[in-house]
């Protein structure tokens, strides 16, 4: 069992901001960070108000919020433990497995299919390949610290790198391409919504008609060539994607 943790934060008392919302802020930001990984137990709430200079009710309306959120839950004989971290994802040309990695959620894959075959018609056209040119196709899951999070379905042409199912569990695509001199300058992306069949929920580890998150991209090079057709599925409960909007 880990050990309770202190919370490095820092209030600013000035701010109209409410001080349990600070709090939950700063410890969503440990959460998704990775810094306070899952499983990680926190001290009780008297424990936490006085190191933060906090009355108890400040201090458990912020952990409330959190457990709302399911970023947080209550044990009983064990307290309040980080639950699982929703994955927030920028809307940039980065690869899940680099996101996952670099926020320290343990990325791992598991290939469920794969295959060399020639394009589909609908697939040359999508991503201006000529007629008849194979491409690796395959299916993987993806998992965050032990827990499925994205069933990923891509299409890759075939000449631009030799490719295994043992490449793809032990690394990203994205890795793999860039070790083969690919430069990934450009993609097309189409992200939206819809409910998970039977197979699946029975991957994802959720249950027939939960909401999934949808990402169709159509990927590029620097010197324009298509390397990448990838249909992803995300669990809504465990990802979203974020994006920053500027007025004019």
């Amino acid at each position: 069992m880990n050990r309770a943790t202190r919370l490095p934060i820092q209030l600013d008392r000035n701010s109209p901001v409410p001080l349990y919302f600070q709090v939950a802020q700063r410890l969503e930001s440990l959460i998704e960070s990775g810094d306070l990984a899952t499983g990680t137990r926190l001290d009780n709430e008297i424990d936490l108000a006085d190191q933060l200079g906090l009355s108890r009710p400040t201090m458990r309306r912020a952990i409330e919020y959190l457990v709302d959120r399911g970023l947080l839950v209550r044990k009983r004989g064990v307290g309040t433990q980080v639950a699982h971290a929703k994955v927030r994802r920028k809307i940039e040309l980065t690869s899940l497995y680099d996101d996952l990695a670099k926020t320290r959620r343990d990325p791992q894959t598991r290939v469920l299919s794969f295959a060399t075959q020639p394009a589909s018609d609908v697939l040359a056209v999508e991503m201006g390949l000529p007629e008849g040119t194979d491409v690796y196709v395959f299916e993987r899951l993806r998992f965050a610290e032990a827990e499925p999070l994205a069933l990923m379905r891509n299409q890759v042409p075939a000449n631009l790198l030799t490719l295994t199912a043992e490449d793809l569990e032990a690394q990203g695509l994205y890795n793999l391409l860039r070790a083969n001199g690919v430069n990934l300058r450009i993609a097309r992306q189409s992200i939206g919504a819809r409910v998970a069949t039977a197979a699946e929920a029975r991957a994802l580890g959720e249950t027939k008609g939960a909401p999934l998150l949808t990402m169709v991209r159509s990927a590029y090079d620097d010197q324009g060539r298509a390397v990448e057709y990838g249909d992803h599925l995300y669990r809504a409960s465990r990802y979203s994607f974020d994006l920053t909007l500027t007025g004019w």
